[in-house]
Formats: structure tokens, C-alpha cells, sequence
């Protein structure tokens, strides 16, 4: 006997229905976290302005240190103290580990081929495997440190002609500039930001190349409403996923270089040829049959853009934020000279092996990090299970925000959080490296960024050479309350105005 039409669309029409209340009934049964109550469709997201962490860090102080909320469909609950960072990346990290879905990860991560954004399991397990052992060991680490000496130099010498000339010094430029030729030289063998370099490979050109990395890390932060609201994802109403589509394009055609360029020296070579940078690590990877997930073509693109990308912004926007604070305190240059001019003095320039014993350096770094750390909102985690922390209930599904930001910021913490006071940290063994909660620029537990190591190297190496070589100040007639410390929010925070300074030499000419 055949049914009509309309008793088929009334018993589907029936069925949903009932689906969505027994949903309801379960929801209503959970004892969820305190948060804001949702609106229809868009659930909190009206709560949320143009700075996020900023945000969720005001509704944290209404709502308590672990929030509810709806973002769209998805739920979401945010850690914003000490025991919620610890609940979710230490006690019960592994039901936490994975990702959500989002458009980032699909359109600008070969979907989510890369170490940030895949899911968890055997392929990101692996990942994480690689870059332990293969990519950032301490080995391979050291034996990169000339490339790091080479390039802190070589901004040196910018700074030092630029001074010469007297010009005001957009201090970001040079920041990124060393840091993406720190990197690229280690992971892709080549500074791409030189000229000769570009006219070269006739790919991208060096502003091209840095404006590729901003976009990449703009859009891997954004709010993008259709991962919240999928049924309107297709109408990319913020017109983010066409950005992504073509930064994506780009990043290809670069990376389709690189690795024809590197296989081509591989072949020429043949049994003579010796791994030189990461990008010849994973191609070799990639080779071996006793991988446990192949690591095919488009998965070492993921790799190499995550490793550009992490290892770029990190050092640029932290050193940029802490020559900001200083220049607003300058007893705190007065009293980092002497440490520098007692442990390195005047006559050569500061190597990684003295950074152990320039403790005031560490600490302004550290303090640095903790009031501008560069991912203020962790990457967004996925719980795997339904989890209980302080009696309330997690469901599986449920999208984890831990807010650094927040955490660097609490008073029961932190003495005078809002003031920048490197002090704080003479006589801490507070560190960055994931065991402190109280400090996790880098994140901690399975998924804290693995490159930190790096990061911390280039972060502590660049800053001491700059604090060493140079006087700064600002420009003529600006006071430094006047300096403006708002910041612009993606997966990382850099300032919202680029800072301009006038930089003078302080060490004999030669060593320049």
C-alpha cells in the first residue's frame, strides 16, 4: 500500500519534531554551567564584540570562571581561571583534545591536514609524533642556532643604519622580517623575503609574503558565523570564506614550489643527499612505508604552512608589545642595561648560552606574555565525552574556550594584573613551558603549540640583543602615556598601531 506525499511529510515533519523535544528534555535535564541566556538562531553571539577575549573576559566576571554559552547552535563553555585551564589541558586533556569543525580548518589547512586544526586521532597523533622527535628536537633546535644568530644580527645592522639616517623606525617591519627569515631558512632552506630570493623563484614577493601570513592569521581567528549557524555557511555572509579560498590558492601555488624545488634536489642528489631543512625532514617522512598514516603530498603543505605561520608571529608580536611596555616604564631599561652590561658587557653581542643568566630579560619576556599573549583565547578545543567538573555537566560536542587572556589578568592571581612589572617574575620559578597554569602563552597539555621551544629561542635571543644594542624612544613631542596599547584580535593579538620609534646605538660601532 503506497502512502500519500503529504502523510510521508507530516510523519517526517512529526519525527523531528519529537526528535527536538526529546533534545530539549535531555538539555533541560543537564546541569550546565551559569552563562547568559541564548536568543533564538544566534545564541550569545550577540554578546560578543569586535575584540572576543575581551568579551568573554567581562561576562566571566558576571557569570564565574567556567561560562556557558551558545554560539549559533554550538555550545561552548569557557575556562577563564587557573582550576578550569588545568581541568581541561591537564586532568581530563584527553577528553579534550580534539577540534571542532570550522571553516579555517577546511579551507586553509589542506582539510585540516595540518598539526593545529586536525581532529583528534591516529593522523594528528602522528603529527604530534613528528614534530616531537623530527622537527623541533633539541638537536635539530641547535643545530639551527646560527641561522637564529645570523638573522638577530642582520636586524642589528637594519636598525643600526636606520638610526644613522635618524628615520623613525616602524619597529613591526623588522620584526617580522627576521622572524620570517629565521623561519623560512629552517623550514624551507631560503630567506623568501629577500629580494634576490623572490626575483628568483618569481612566486610571491616579499610584501606579498607577509601580508599572506597576517591574512592567514586573521582568518584563523575570526568569528566566522557560519561555523556557528551551518545552515548559513553557504551564504558566507562575512565574505570570510572567500578570503579563505583565496589565501588558500596562494599559500598553494608557494608550497607547489617549494616542494617541486625540494624534490628536484633530492633527485639530482640522489644517494649523496643530506636533509637541510624541515621541509626535506617531511618529504623524507613521507617516503617511509613504516609510517603508520602516509603522509601524503597535501599533508606535508599543511605542515610547512603551520610551521611558517606559528613560527613567525609569535616572536614578531611579542617583542613589538614588550618595546611597547618598556618605553612606558624606562627604570625597566635602566635596570635590564646593568644585567646586560654585568653578564655580556659592551664589547660583543648576547648569544643563546648567556640568556640562563640574564634573569630580568626572562622575566620581561614573561611578563610580556602573560599581559600580551599572543593567543589570548587557546585554540578552540572539542570535547570527546560527556565530561563533570565542579558539579556541572560537559556534554560531548561541546566546543572549549580557555582564556589565557583572562587567566594573566585575575587578581587572585596576579597582584596589580593591569601593570606591567617584570619584577613579578625575579625569584619565580613560573615559567611558559605548559607545567603553570598560571602562565600558558603556548598552551599546555597534548595540544600545546609545539614549536615552543623555538619560540622562546628567538623571543628571548631577539629581545636581549635589542635591549642590548639600543636606546628607544618615542617619537618627539609623544608622551608615553599617549601610546597606543589597543590590539587587534585573530589567532593572535598584535597592535592595532603599528609602533614607531626612534632607535640610538649604544655599542662601539663595529660590533655592528
Amino acid at each position: 500500500m503506497a502512502f500519500p506525499q503529504w502523510a510521508i511529510t507530516l510523519a517526517i515533519v512529526l519525527a523531528a519534531a519529537v526528535a527536538l523535544l526529546w533534545r530539549r528534555r535531555g538539555r533541560s535535564a543537564l546541569n550546565l554551567p551559569p552563562g547568559p541566556r541564548p536568543w533564538p538562531i544566534i545564541g550569545n553571539l550577540n554578546l560578543i564584540g569586535h575584540l572576543p577575549h575581551r568579551s568573554l573576559h567581562a561576562l566571566s566576571q558576571k557569570y564565574g570562571p567556567l561560562m556557558y554559552l551558545r554560539f549559533g547552535s554550538s555550545p561552548v563553555v569557557v575556562g577563564s581561571s587557573v582550576a578550569m585551564a588545568k581541568f581541561f589541558l591537564k586532568t581530563h586533556d584527553l577528553f579534550f583534545v580534539s577540534r571542532p569543525k570550522t571553516a579555517a580548518g577546511k579551507y586553509t589547512t589542506y582539510d585540516y591536514s595540518d598539526i593545529t586544526w586536525s581532529p583528534y586521532g591516529p593522523y594528528w597523533r602522528q603529527a604530534r609524533k613528528i614534530c616531537l622527535l623530527e622537527l623541533f628536537s633539541a638537536k635539530r633546535l641547535d643545530s639551527y642556532e646560527y641561522i637564529r644568530v645570523e638573522e638577530v644580527r642582520a636586524l642589528n645592522r637594519a636598525l643600526f643604519a636606520t638610526a644613522s639616517s635618524a628615520s623613525l623606525v616602524t619597529l613591526k617591519d623588522y620584526l617580522s622580517t627576521v622572524s620570517l627569515n629565521v623561519i623560512t631558512r629552517m623550514v624551507l632552506g631560503k630567506k623568501y623575503l629577500d629580494p634576490a630570493v623572490a626575483a628568483e623563484t618569481k612566486i610571491v614577493s616579499p610584501e606579498e609574503f607577509k601580508e599572506m601570513i597576517d591574512e592567514l592569521f586573521l582568518l584563523n581567528g575570526v568569528m566566522n558565523i557560519g561555523d556557528s549557524i551551518p545552515w548559513l555557511d553557504f551564504l558566507d555572509l562575512q565574505g570570510y570564506i572567500r578570503r579563505m579560498k583565496k589565501l588558500s590558492r596562494k599559500f598553494d601555488r608557494f608550497l607547489e614550489h617549494v616542494l617541486d624545488e625540494h624534490n628536484e634536489r633530492r633527485r639530482r642528489e640522489g644517494d649523496d643527499f643530506v636533509a637541510r631543512d624541515m621541509v626535506d625532514v617531511l618529504l623524507q617522512l613521507a617516503d617511509d612505508p613504516n609510517l603508520d598514516i602516509k603522509l601524503e603530498r597535501h599533508g606535508v603543505k599543511g605542515f610547512t604552512q603551520d610551521l611558517i605561520a606559528g613560527g613567525t608571529e609569535t616572536s614578531a608580536v611579542t617583542l613589538e608589545w614588550a618595546i611597547s611596555e618598556l618605553l612606558r616604564r624606562p627604570e625597566v631599561f635602566e635596570k635590564v642595561t646593568v644585567e646586560l652590561d654585568r653578564v655580556v658587557g659592551r664589547d660583543r653581542w648576547v648569544e643563546e648560552r648567556d640568556i640562563p643568566n640574564l634573569p630580568y630579560v626572562q622575566a620581561i619576556a614573561k611578563e610580556t606574555m602573560r599581559l600580551h599573549p599572543v593567543a589570548p583565547m587557546l585554540v578552540p578545543r572539542l570535547s570527546r565525552e560527556d565530561t563533570h567538573v565542579d558539579g556541572y555537566d560537559i556534554p560531548a560536542g561541546t566546543r572549549v574556550l580557555v582564556s589565557v587572556w583572562a587567566i594573566g589578568r585575575d587578581p587572585e592571581v596576579w597582584d596589580r594584573p593591569e601593570e606591567f612589572r617584570p619584577e613579578r617574575f625575579e625569584g619565580s620559578t613560573l615559567d611558559v613551558k605548559g607545567h603553570d597554569y598560571e602562565l600558558l602563552p603556548f598552551g599546555a597539555g597534548r595540544r600545546m603549540c609545539p614549536g615552543y621551544n623555538l619560540g622562546l629561542k628567538v623571543i628571548q635571543l631577539s629581545l636581549a640583543n635589542l635591549l642590548h644594542g639600543f636606546c628607544w624612544r618615542l617619537p618627539a613631542g609623544k608622551k608615553a602615556e599617549e601610546l597606543n596599547m589597543e590590539e587587534i584580535f585573530g589567532l593572535s593579538t598584535p597592535k592595532k598601531e603599528p609602533l614607531q620609534v626612534v632607535v640610538e646605538p649604544k655599542l662601539p660601532a663595529y660590533l655592528y
